[in-house]
């Protein structure tokens, strides 16, 4: 089966990550996170965040331009040793983040298109992306000039209340070459909280309180929800599995999975 990119979508803490490993596993694609990629370059914000002079740089919700945040940014990324364009994203990032609201799709945009360029265009499953109808335009266009398609979408279903609940406990495993997530009651780790792959101490993310996670649901339903909804107008097979499961094994959420998906992806 010529499986080219499929999107995962739902709200943030909806359970979109096994779903993502089972079509990673089945179909030999790739995962193309925007979390993940944003928090590279918060991670290398952060090895200078405390030595940078970044006041004014941000007032009223509009940045300062980015030669005055290079140059601010600049004596402390040289002492740390860091590309000061990646702090640069890292800190205009950082704005959002820690305010739990979605990344503008100009950063968010340019991020992607060069993962996804990166990657010929092709062999995907999306994760967090697309969020906003701009965005869904954004990734019909790129897939286009890349001579490649968007050929499903998935949207993890799950209740908000279920969702709070849910990712306040959750951990992920800081090691990079791991990343590996778990929750304290439904997948927990080690019982001295360390990962079971490799070992590192597990850690609650710095976007996962609830505030922040109630920030997130309502910006779900004004921009992430008519994203979705502009990839269905646009022709493509939208399809939705529950987030909770009676019996929640790796084997109940494979078949949950592809119970819906390889039919849509035969049609």
């Amino acid at each position: 089966m010529n499986v080219q990119n499929i999107v995962v979508a739902g709200k943030s803490g909806a359970g979109k990550q096994p779903r993502v490993d089972v079509l990673v596993q089945t179909y030999g694609l790739r995962q193309l996170a925007t979390g993940n990629i944003f928090r590279e370059y918060l991670g290398t914000f952060n090895k200078v965040r405390s030595d940078a002079k970044t006041d004014g740089l941000w007032t009223d919700g509009k940045f300062a331009a980015d030669s005055a945040i290079r140059q601010a940014l600049s004596p402390a990324c040289a002492k740390a040793g860091v590309d000061v364009d990646a702090a640069m994203l890292g800190f205009k990032a950082a704005q959002y983040v820690d305010r739990g609201r979605f990344v503008p799709d100009e950063i968010t945009n340019a991020l992607l298109a060069a993962a996804f360029r990166a990657g010929s265009g092709k062999g995907f499953v999306l994760d967090g992306y697309p969020r906003t109808p701009d965005q869904s335009d954004f990734l019909l266009a790129l897939a286009k000039d890349c001579g490649t398609r968007i050929d499903l979408v998935l949207i993890v279903d799950n209740d908000d209340e279920s969702i709070v609940a849910r990712t306040i406990g959750r951990r992920v495993c800081p090691n990079k070459t791991c990343a590996k997530v778990f929750h304290l009651e439904f997948k927990p780790p080690t019982p001295d909280g360390k990962c079971t792959t490799c070992g590192a101490a597990v850690v609650l993310r710095s976007d996962d309180t609830e505030e922040k996670i109630r920030t997130r649901l309502a910006e779900f339903q004004s921009k992430a929800l008519p994203a979705i909804q502009r990839l269905s107008a646009a022709g493509i097979p939208t399809v939705s599995v529950p987030g909770n499961l009676p019996v929640f094994t790796d084997q109940a959420v494979k078949d949950s999975v592809l119970a819906v998906v390889q039919p849509a992806l035969k049609g």
